[in-house]
């Protein structure tokens, strides 16, 4: 018990004292001692910024990998190097939710948006899922960018088109889903539609279209891995050696990589995808002397 002079004793229980009636005790020991606090362990130092950056993109990778219920994932390349290096696999990956829009009056209508898409699943095997509000998308164009209209099932869905997509993509036999909603999409309906798309390793591009280029509905998150926006770039002449000569070239689109879920973004100017759905880089920029390339961190 502590005592008033700063000192913790004890009573002499053998003689039956009370501690508390100011009797007779016995000095136990001091209470007072100044002891010394342990100094603290120094802390780790912290790694440089760059590198704890990719060892969390490397930790949410693995976390993801192991939660995954659907199969390995694959990718499918542009056989552009710089494009390819930029995304996680090499390419645009199976199994997961990718979105596209057009930039620009394009806005409206997504054609770039929609050759973009078509050339990727061109060189899929298997039918697709083209699940769209209206019927307003001339299908042998498609044919353009390598994909054939007989290879397509057209579902004008209305009001319904995610849950008909997110029910198409639980069907493995299916190369592709492709989504064109209208308006809106929560980040819920998105994270359904990735989901359904790992459980079946099917591929599924949601296309965005809005009547203004500066709709600030584009711009909200979702659960898709990737998000591209395709913007018309002019044409070259048919002709490089000879400019004067009438005729257009091969069309060029500016390709915005605006999120890449472990990846990075960035900006190229390609070639539209030709007749086997394969994009090119434009000669003239192949040296990458003209070659606007923007790398942001994903």
């Amino acid at each position: 018990m502590a005592g008033s002079d700063g000192f913790l004793r004890l009573a002499d229980s053998r003689n039956g004292l009370d501690t508390l009636s100011g009797q007779r005790y016995v000095l136990y020991m001091f209470s007072n001692l100044d002891i010394p606090d342990r100094p603290p362990a120094a802390a780790p130092a912290a790694p440089p910024a760059s590198r704890a950056i990719a060892l969390l993109r490397d930790r949410i990778a693995r976390i993801e990998q192991v939660h995954s219920r659907g199969p390995a994932p694959r990718a499918v390349p542009l056989d552009i190097l710089a494009i390819d290096q930029a995304l996680p696999g090499g390419g645009i990956r199976l199994g997961a939710l990718h979105e596209a829009v057009s930039a620009g009056p394009d806005t409206e209508h997504a054609a770039a948006a929609t050759l973009f898409t078509a050339g990727i699943i061109a060189r899929l095997d298997g039918p697709v899922l083209w699940v769209l509000r209206q019927a307003d998308l001339f299908a042998p164009g498609l044919a353009s960018a390598g994909l054939h209209p007989d290879r397509v099932l057209f579902a004008e869905a209305g009001r319904n088109v995610l849950p008909i997509a997110e029910e198409g993509l639980r069907h493995p036999g299916l190369a592709a889903v492709v989504v064109e909603p209208a308006g809106r999409i929560g980040l819920t309906a998105s994270r359904r539609l990735q989901l359904a798309a790992e459980q079946s390793g099917v591929l599924a591009m949601l296309l965005r279209r809005s009547q203004g280029f500066d709709d600030p509905v584009l711009a909200e998150p979702s659960a898709a891995v990737t998000r591209w926006r395709v913007a018309m770039q002019p044409s070259p002449p048919a002709l490089p050696h000879a400019p004067g000569v009438s005729g257009l070239g091969r069309a060029r689109w500016r390709l915005e990589l605006m999120r890449c879920r472990g990846g990075e973004a960035g900006s190229w100017i390609v070639e539209a995808c030709d007749a086997t759905g394969h994009l090119g880089m434009a000669a003239d920029m192949a040296d990458g002397s003209d070659q606007e390339t923007v790398r942001l961190s994903a």
